[in-house]
């Protein structure tokens, strides 16, 4: 089934849920101080102190750490038990031109002494639906945070840092994560912008096998899509239930640039050219999902080979479902993607 089908159910109904619960626990953030004011945060690390500062430049370049080169204040929008925090802000693309939100969340690990010469991977998480004016996953519906800092604990998974940014301009269309002509840039805004914003503010690695996706149905679709239009920037995407082909209707009258941000075209032309890089891509879909599957796998069997390395995690009893992509999360893929991804290291 198509993501425009979808999207005129509203995606399944937990969408609904999700988004208006979302939004009730934007509103109620916005007030928890006595002054009225909505609280600040900072993800500034020890690395912007003192000699920690000129062990960590020591280490950029050498190390494949790229330092903060502008960081700012974050709106908190949420913090979590462990003491860490959610924080929101306004990003202006330089690039695309659009104007949207992007959440953010960084592990407890990101301010350790320990790892403050250390960059840290980045997970870019996109909901399903139209995935605006809100992400659903900084939200506790999901509990994504608490999930990797678990995962973590257990050394199942790397302590990324988990970026969040709305994925459409409007509720009007979608828009594929795509740089539609005529229309809002938002495959520059995913692809060159968000990223842009946390390098600006958090220790990342240059490597794009430490830079990632992981998303819900429309989410997911973007996800596969941006890592294999720019395999020199990211290194896999984790996907539940997605399409494998663009179908936005804005695409009418632009064939041409339609089929050139074809996941299937994309995944052609990076065989085809042998790389240089592996762009690795574990698709999540519940056994339910009868009328979709057929397709998946189809891709998959095309696909698999050479700098595309495609996997299939079949999840019991379930159909198209966000709640039960994010658990099924943590039942492997995401260790099994930590195994290629670069962590942060200690002194």
């Amino acid at each position: 089934m198509s993501r425009l089908k979808r999207l005129k159910r509203l995606k399944r109904p937990y969408v609904t849920v999700v988004i208006t619960t979302v939004a009730i626990a934007a509103a109620l953030v916005a007030v928890l101080r006595p002054d009225g004011q909505r609280e600040r945060t900072s993800f500034g690390g020890p690395e912007q102190t003192g000699q920690a500062t000129q062990q960590a430049r020591a280490h950029q370049g050498t190390d494949g750490v790229r330092l903060p080169t502008n960081p700012r204040e974050w709106e908190t929008q949420r913090t979590l038990a462990d003491g860490t925090t959610i924080g929101v802000t306004t990003l202006h693309g330089a690039k695309s031109g659009f104007t949207g939100k992007v959440w953010v969340w960084a592990p407890k690990e990101y301010k350790d002494p320990k790892y403050a010469h250390s960059a840290f991977p980045v997970l870019i998480a996109l909901p399903g639906s139209y995935g605006f004016p809100n992400n659903y996953w900084w939200g506790t519906d999901f509990a994504l945070q608490e999930k990797v800092a678990q995962a973590v604990a257990q050394g199942r998974s790397k302590p990324y840092i988990i970026v969040m940014p709305v994925q459409n301009p409007n509720r009007d269309n979608y828009y594929d994560g795509a740089d539609i002509p005529g229309q809002p840039k938002m495959g520059t805004w995913m692809s060159e912008d968000v990223p842009e914003l946390v390098k600006e503010n958090f220790r990342t690695f240059a490597s794009p096998s430490a830079w990632g996706f992981f998303g819900s149905s429309s989410g997911g679709y973007i996800g596969i899509k941006t890592a294999l239009q720019h395999p020199d920037r990211f290194g896999f995407a984790i996907a539940g239930g997605p399409d494998t082909f663009p179908d936005s209707p804005l695409w009418n009258g632009h064939e041409k640039e339609k089929q050139a941000d074809n996941p299937e075209q994309l995944a052609a032309d990076l065989i085809r050219r042998g790389g240089p890089v592996k762009v690795r891509i574990t698709m999540l879909m519940g056994d339910k999902e009868t009328r979709d599957l057929p397709r998946i796998k189809d891709f998959i069997a095309r696909y698999d080979k050479g700098p595309v390395a495609l996997g299939l995690h079949m999840i019991a009893n379930a159909g198209h479902d966000g709640y039960k992509y994010g658990a099924a999360l943590f039942d492997g893929p995401l260790e099994q993607i930590s195994r290629y991804v670069p962590g942060p290291t200690a002194g």
